[in-house]
């Protein structure tokens, strides 16, 4: 153990982007905040941050994802002066490219159309597409079985691994105490959780615990008596060029699940199986990428992507929210009230991380959403059995 401390105000367990942020707006609010932050390992190998896609969008259906991601996209824009440590910006290389859902089918079509105004209304911009609008803006896309298409311009994606490590290195600036541990038990008395015992053997004391442990944030819950229906999904991500160079394309994403974008000289993505079976599996299929991906990109992309090439694939996880997709964002009300969570963002966490950190802050210091109401991602409603569901959007 890194700390000779045995007690902190809050103990946050998952050293992650959630995690770091969530300490990062804790100390800026209130810097004599004493917080620990237990990430059992620093490298952040299996870590599902450094290996996400690092996009960023404002296409939600539901106004708090809609608001956390004009929140979260200025905050990625400012990252590098905000971020910065000892006079030296933090890099996060933010692409601005542009985010694109296509569809098919009149009930996709209607929903694209109803979240549009949605969007609008809180700000976003956001161009409706039709067949003939796609063939313009994007030549190279076939285009005859959609029906139309959501392109939000001012979206895009940033480096992951850039994103955490500049997060967490400003929140140890800060003062913030990172400790390398697994988090192996609590202690409770009737109504509270007094602390932590770690797999170093030592025990901390707290009077706030947060649970920002990403996939395995049910595990977590579950050694404090608290259900979370949270678990991980195996994902691949794919590293790819094409054999023909064309437009400039954005972040593209259909309701197939294949989505992708572009990445130096090729382009990152993949496509992803929701039937994949759940666990912490980091096992490659290197077949694939041939035999689902590429089919989907050859069709979508005939001209650049019937000769693709994959360069290199790895596998993540998604901390998937079996209820209903949405992350979880409080306390467990009613029970041991000093113990929150923020996790369960279903493929959505880096990009909320900003705004879902600044959410657990705000309700840590002052009992209450002061800045946008997350109210409804409470974990009120996994008691109630109430989903809170995404329309038309994956």
């Amino acid at each position: 153990m890194n700390t000779s401390k045995s007690r902190f105000d809050v103990v946050i367990i998952g050293g992650g982007i959630m995690g770091s942020s969530v300490a990062y707006f804790l100390k800026q609010g209130d810097p004599s905040i004493e917080i620990a932050v237990i990430e059992p390992d620093p490298t952040y190998e299996y870590a599902s941050t450094v290996r996400a896609s690092g996009g960023a969008r404002r296409l939600f259906s539901c106004p708090e994802n809609i608001d956390m991601s004009n929140f979260s996209i200025d905050f990625i824009k400012r990252f590098p002066h905000v971020m910065a440590v000892g006079g030296e910006p933090a890099h996060i290389d933010w692409i601005e490219q542009g985010y694109l859902f296509i569809v098919n089918g009149d009930q996709a079509l209607r929903a694209l159309e109803e979240n549009a105004e949605i969007q609008t209304a809180r700000g976003a911009e956001i161009r409706l597409l039709d067949r003939a609008g796609l063939r313009q803006l994007f030549p190279s896309m076939y285009v005859d079985d959609l029906d139309g298409a959501a392109y939000s311009p001012r979206d895009g994606w940033c480096d992951p691994s850039g994103f955490l490590q500049g997060m967490r290195k400003k929140a140890r600036s800060l003062g913030v105490d990172f400790i390398q541990a697994r988090v192996n038990g609590f202690k409770s008395s009737d109504t509270l959780l007094n602390g932590v015992s770690l797999s170093t053997g030592h025990e901390l004391g707290a009077d706030i615990l947060v649970n920002a442990a990403g996939a395995w944030a049910g595990q977590v819950s579950a050694m404090a008596g608290m259900y979370l229906p949270i678990s991980s999904l195996r994902r691949f991500e794919h590293f790819f060029t094409g054999h023909r160079k064309i437009e400039p394309l954005p972040y593209v994403k259909d309701l197939s699940r294949l989505a992708f974008r572009p990445e130096a000289h090729g382009y990152s993505g993949g496509l992803v199986n929701s039937d994949e079976p759940r666990g912490f599996n980091f096992d490659v299929n290197h077949k694939y990428f041939d035999e689902v991906v590429w089919p989907a990109l050859a069709h979508r992309f005939p001209t650049a992507f019937e000769g693709a090439k994959c360069h290199r694939t790895w596998s993540g996880l998604y901390e998937q929210c079996e209820l209903d997709g949405n992350p979880i964002i409080g306390k467990w009300a009613g029970h041991h009230e000093n113990f929150y969570v923020v996790a369960g963002f279903s493929g959505h966490g880096m990009m909320h991380a900003p705004a879902a950190g600044r959410g657990i802050a705000e309700l840590i210091r002052h009992g209450r959403f002061e800045t946008i109401d997350l109210g409804r991602f409470g974990y009120e409603r996994v008691i109630r059995h109430e989903p809170y569901r995404e329309r038309g959007i994956l």
